[in-house]
């Protein structure tokens, strides 16, 4: 009850400084605020301003929601999210995502950093999520459940949808952007991967691996948003090219990723207003 609460203490507030009622949510990660700069009529509101909210850490991420339009079709983004590796629980991870779903969110676009596991995808690459793997990480839905967002059981057969795969598909193509699919995995973190264990990961299945979106991903679903999600591959992942990662290349990697993510979504959003 006290997540509820601090949740729709904060709608109360976020109400009282924008007017503007957003269908469509999009949260943005490491390096890619660009598209949230992009707004027009940008209503800004710190996540630290409201009560009970964590804060973002980690370097690349604003904590901002911004309410505004793009393409006249209106908005609400996220500039950074909060990561189980800043120590936070995954109930505080996903509060932002259950903030949109009352916020009254129905279609929800994740993004993200992302190492890239799978032969045919290099640095610089967009990857669109078709499915995931979340078994290395809790589940955010674990505990009691809270009925008034969702089912205690929710169905994962389709967390990413076909719909919305479509229609991006179409906004990639439109721009001469290559829009590969994959399957991502998110691990804990804060530290990358090791060689054995990226070999393990493909051995799984898994395409690209991070350090979110899974979570947030399975709460929308919980909430019943319709969800898409993309990975911008910002190095190879350990043990694939013979040197070592570091989170300066990661974050210099996803700032060239801000105008192929700009590109995207701006192409994109009109389809779903």
């Amino acid at each position: 009850m006290l997540l509820e609460q601090t949740i729709d203490q904060a709608v109360e507030r976020i109400q009282q400084d924008s007017s503007l009622r957003p269908r469509v949510g999009v949260i943005l990660g490491s390096g890619l605020d660009a598209f949230g700069d992009t707004l027009e009529n940008a209503t800004r509101i710190s996540l630290g301003s409201l009560e009970g909210f964590p804060i973002s850490t980690a370097p690349g991420h604003r904590g901002h929601l911004l309410f505004g339009t793009c393409a006249g079709v209106p908005v609400l983004v996220l500039q950074g999210r909060v990561h189980y590796y800043e120590g936070y629980s995954m109930a505080e991870v996903t509060m932002s995502t259950r903030l949109m779903s009352r916020l009254g969110i129905q279609t929800l676009i994740l993004t993200n950093a992302a190492g890239g596991i799978a032969p045919s995808l290099r640095p610089g690459d967009i990857m669109m999520l078709s499915d995931h793997i979340s078994c290395f990480v809790p589940s955010p839905l674990r505990g009691p459940n809270e009925d008034s967002f969702g089912p205690r059981f929710p169905d994962m057969t389709e967390v990413y949808s076909k719909r919305l795969r479509t229609l991006a598909t179409e906004a990639a193509a439109s721009i001469g952007l290559a829009l590969p699919e994959g399957v991502y995995v998110q691990l804990s973190g804060p530290n990358f991967e090791t060689p054995a264990e990226i070999r393990m990961l493909k051995a799984l299945g898994a395409d690209a691996v991070g350090m979110s979106t899974v979570c947030e991903a399975m709460v929308a679903r919980h909430c019943g948003m319709e969800v898409a999600a993309f990975s911008f591959i910002t190095n190879y992942a350990a043990g694939l090219s013979g040197g070592t990662i570091s989170v300066e290349e990661v974050n210099e990697m996803s700032q060239v990723a801000g105008e192929k993510m700009v590109r995207l979504l701006t192409a994109m959003i009109p389809s779903l207003g």
